[in-house]
C-alpha cells in the first residue's frame, strides 16, 4: 500500500489492501509497519541517529548527535518509513453516523402550509451539525498560519523545509521561570541526553530563562542571573515538570536543566557547518497551546554592535519582530532538519552556532564545566568589511585576514601588552584566524589542553599572539597572558574624572 491509503467497510477490499499475506488473509490488527521495501530495515536516517548517539552514549544514556559539515545528506521525505498502527477495538454498537446533507425545500412543496417552519427547524440542525464537524482536530485550519503555508516565495523550499521543520519538532519544549510566586521568563528548549535508566532528561535552553532585567538599566545585555528560580518544563503532552538546574554558562548564555522523564524524549541532531546566506528556519513553541513558531529567514554575518558577544551569528528575518517574542533557546534549523544554533536574544535576533554548542557540551560532559580564555578584548572581522577595505589593507600593508580589536578591556593583559584599539590580531599559538568564529572555537581547544594537563578553572594561560600595530605600521609577536573561566567576559571601558585645578 504504498500511497498509504486505507480501504474500509469492504471486507473483500481490506484483503486487497492488507499485502504481503497469503491470499484472502486478513491483515492482523495490531502495529504493523508499513515500508516500501523489507519491513525490518530501518531508514538511512533513522539507523544513522541512533549510530552517532551510541557512538558518545553510556549503555543507558542517549545523546543528541553532532554532525560535521562533511556528513551524507539525510534521506528524502518519500524514503522515510512510517509505523501504522491500527486500532484493537472497532464500534461496538450503534449505527454509524449519516453523512451531512444541506437541506433544501423541494419545488412541488414549495406552497406547503408549514413546509418554512420545519425548513428552518431542519436548518437549525444542519447548520449545528456542520458547526460540530468543523469543531473537530482534523478540521482544525484556523490562524495562525506559518510562514511554510501558502507563502509563495518559499514555494521552492516548501515541501523540503515542512519535512525538516517536523523532524527535529519532537526535540522543541517549552520552559518557564518563576521568583517565589513571581513570572520571571519564558524560553524554548531543546532536549539534549536522556538516561533511561536514571529516568531523566537533559534540557538545553538559553540562560536569559533566570535572568531578570534591572528596570533602572536601560541596556537589555544586563541583569543578574537568578540560579535558584524554579523552572517548569512544558512538556508536548500537555503535563509540566520540574526543571532542576546542572549548569549556567553566562558567557555563552547557555543552561542545562535536568528534568524526571519516565518516557522518551526526541534528540535531535546537530549540524557544525552553517554559512552566510543560507535558509533556515527558527522554531518556538507558543505560550498557551504550545503549538509550533516557525520563522523563515537566512544566516548572516555581522559586526556585532558594543555589548554583543563575537561569537553570535545572526538571524536574519522579513517578519516582524513581534512573532519572534520568547523564542530564545529555540533552535535554528537547516533543510536537513539538523540544528545549526540555539537562539540566545530574541530581540537582535542573534544565535550561538552549533560548532560552538558542540565543543561547550563536550566540554560540560567530560568536565562538569564550559570554559574559555578571557582574552580582555573585543574584535570585528575583517572579511565583514567592504572589498574595496579588504583590497586597501591587502596591497598598502600586506595584510589579507585577521581581526581589528575594537575594545580593550581596562587593567587586563591586553592593555598592559600596549594592544590598542585598530590594532589587526593575525594568529594565536601560531595559527592563523580570520573569524570571530574561528577563534572562540581555538579558544575552547586552547582550554582542552589545559585541562588536559590537568590545570585548573580560573588560572592563568599564556598564548602567543601575532600583532599588527595599525599605529606604528609593523608586525610583532608577543605573548599574552589569558585566564581560564567559566563566567562572562565583562570588558571594562576606561575612563578618568576631570577635576579642576
Amino acid at each position: 500500500n504504498a500511497g498509504g491509503q486505507r480501504t474500509r467497510g469492504n471486507p473483500e477490499k481490506e484483503r486487497e489492501a492488507g499485502g504481503g499475506g497469503a491470499q484472502g488473509e486478513k491483515m492482523p490488527k495490531a502495529c504493523r509497519r508499513r515500508t516500501r521495501g523489507d519491513p525490518d530495515l530501518e531508514t538511512e536516517r533513522e539507523a544513522k541517529k541512533r549510530s552517532l548517539a551510541a557512538e558518545e552514549a553510556s549503555p543507558s544514556a542517549m545523546f543528541a548527535a553532532f554532525e560535521r559539515g562533511d556528513a551524507p545528506q539525510s534521506e528524502a521525505k518519500s524514503e522515510r518509513v512510517y509505523d501504522v498502527v491500527e486500532s484493537v477495538t472497532e464500534e461496538s454498537s450503534g449505527s454509524p453516523i449519516p453523512l451531512l446533507h444541506e437541506t433544501y425545500i423541494p419545488d412541488e412543496l414549495a406552497s406547503h402550509p408549514g413546509i418554512h417552519h420545519a425548513f428552518e427547524l431542519a436548518e437549525a440542525k444542519y447548520n449545528a451539525e456542520k458547526d460540530h464537524r468543523y469543531a473537530l482536530f482534523t478540521m482544525a485550519r484556523g490562524p495562525p498560519h506559518s510562514c511554510l503555508f501558502n507563502e509563495r516565495r518559499l514555494l521552492p523550499i516548501c515541501e523540503t523545509a515542512k519535512d525538516a521543520v517536523l523532524l527535529v519538532s519532537g526535540s522543541v519544549i517549552r520552559l518557564s521561570s518563576s521568583l517565589g510566586r513571581v513570572p520571571l521568563n519564558k524560553c524554548c528548549g531543546l532536549w539534549f541526553q536522556q538516561d533511561e535508566e536514571k529516568k531523566t532528561a537533559i534540557v538545553l535552553t538559553s540562560a536569559h530563562l533566570v535572568r531578570k532585567q534591572d528596570p533602572s538599566v536601560m541596556n537589555q545585555w544586563t541583569g543578574k542571573y537568578h540560579r535558584d528560580a524554579r523552572v517548569i518544563v512544558h512538556l508536548l503532552d500537555g503535563t509540566t515538570a520540574r526543571g532542576s538546574l546542572l549548569y549556567l554558562q553566562e558567557h555563552y548564555e547557555i543552561a542545562l536543566y535536568e528534568v524526571t522523564m519516565h518516557k522518551p524524549v526526541e534528540l535531535p541532531t546537530f549540524n557544525d557547518t552553517v554559512h552566510s546566506g543560507q535558509d533556515v528556519f527558527r522554531l518556538g513553541r507558543d505560550d498557551e497551546s504550545l503549538d509550533l513558531k516557525i520563522t523563515h529567514g537566512r544566516v548572516e554575518y555581522k559586526i556585532p554592535v558594543r555589548h554583543e558577544r563575537c561569537h553570535y551569528l545572526y538571524f536574519s528575518s522579513d517578519e516582524s519582530r513581534h512573532r519572534l517574542l520568547h523564542d530564545d533557546g529555540g533552535p535554528i534549523v537547516d533543510l536537513e532538519g539538523k540544528v545549526v544554533g540555539l537562539v540566545n536574544n530574541h530581540i537582535n535576533e542573534t544565535f550561538v552556532p552549533s560548532c560552538i554548542l558542540h565543543k561547550c557540551l563536550d566540554f560540560w560532559r567530560s568536565f562538569k564545566c564550559m570554559p574559555r580564555l578571557h582574552l580582555g578584548m573585543t574584535f570585528t572581522s575583517i572579511n565583514l568589511l567592504d572589498p574595496v577595505c579588504i583590497e586597501r589593507m591587502k596591497r598598502k600593508h600586506n595584510i589579507e585576514s585577521g581581526l581589528i580589536v575594537q575594545q580593550v578591556s581596562k587593567g587586563s593583559y591586553a592593555e598592559k601588552l600596549g594592544i590598542r584599539k585598530g590594532d589587526v590580531i593575525e594568529g594565536f599559538n601560531g595559527k592563523y584566524v580570520s573569524t570571530t568564529i574561528e577563534l572562540e572555537s581555538m579558544l575552547v581547544d586552547i582550554c582542552w589542553d589545559h585541562f588536559d594537563q590537568r590545570n585548573k578553572l580560573y588560572a592563568e594561560k599564556d598564548v602567543s599572539v601575532l600583532i599588527y600595530n595599525a599605529a606604528k605600521l609593523c608586525r610583532r609577536t608577543r605573548n599574552l597572558t589569558v585566564v581560564v573561566s567559566d563566567f562572562g567576559e565583562d570588558i571594562i571601558e576606561g575612563t578618568y574624572a576631570i577635576t579642576i585645578e
